[in-house]
């Protein structure tokens, strides 16, 4: 049980990265995605832009750090599922590359064109700045709710590693990302006001569910009682069975 309760901790641990590393990474990439083409005219924030896709590369690091260190204890209860929430979280990161790059590529049109042929390159860095507009809200706007709404969601109620009632957060956030994630792919990811303040409201269960996840595994590690965690005295011989049974 001391092996596993390490790992929650650094569970915890990285998934407290991911908030450090993600929200501060976008607030840097807004005066890019806002005004993309005065961007590249003026003098241009490189330092601020490649701070931030440094900031998105540790995010990737931290997200597929999250789904591997559980990877061993929610098997135990559904292999299936922690698979699934280990592709979810690969596939999240995939779409979080794609918009690094994208940044990067704006970077470098800023740094070769300059002067009068600057604005022959507008229409180029609109497109990689919708780019970057599209994997996040692919990514972090709606694969996100499958992974770690519902999938993890699920796997914690069922396993017990922490407290069932903070996992509702989970299974109630993912559905509304999925849904929020979804009327705006097929709005042509160009929300009204009034679209833009409801995914903001509908995000909030999501970003608990996450946050509390995060502190309560640092702090405290998951549940003791929980009867998949090696050691556990609840562990009976029909969970361990899947486990030691040959293929």
């Amino acid at each position: 049980m001391a092996r596993d309760q390490k790992r929650a901790r650094v569970f915890g641990v990285l998934y407290l990265i991911t908030f450090a590393t993600s929200i501060p990474g976008l607030l840097l990439y807004e005066i890019v995605l806002r005004h993309p083409r005065s961007y590249v005219a003026s003098g241009g924030h490189d330092t601020q832009i490649l701070f931030g896709a440094l900031l998105e590369l540790l995010l990737i690091i931290a997200n597929i750090g999250t789904a591997v260190v559980i990877f061993p204890i929610v098997r135990r209860r559904n292999e299936e599922l922690a698979l699934g929430y280990v592709t979810a979280r690969i596939v999240e990161c995939t779409f979080i590359l794609v918009g690094i790059v994208a940044m990067l590529a704006i970077i470098t049109l800023r740094q070769q064109v300059a002067g009068p042929a600057a604005g022959a390159v507008g229409t180029i860095t609109y497109t990689l700045a919708a780019i970057k507009d599209w994997t996040f809200l692919l990514g972090p706007g709606w694969v996100v709710g499958w992974g770690n709404g519902l999938i993890l969601g699920y796997l914690m109620y069922r396993s017990g590693l922490v407290p069932r009632r903070m996992c509702w957060l989970g299974l109630i956030g993912g559905p509304l990302i999925i849904v929020s994630g979804t009327a705006l792919m097929l709005g042509g990811n160009h929300p009204s006001h009034t679209m833009h303040s409801l995914q903001a409201i509908v995000t909030i269960p999501e970003f608990l569910w996450e946050l509390s996840l995060g502190v309560y595994c640092t702090v405290w590690g998951f549940r003791r009682d929980a009867p998949i965690l090696s050691g556990s005295a609840r562990t009976t011989q029909a969970e361990l069975t899947p486990l030691i049974t040959p293929a």
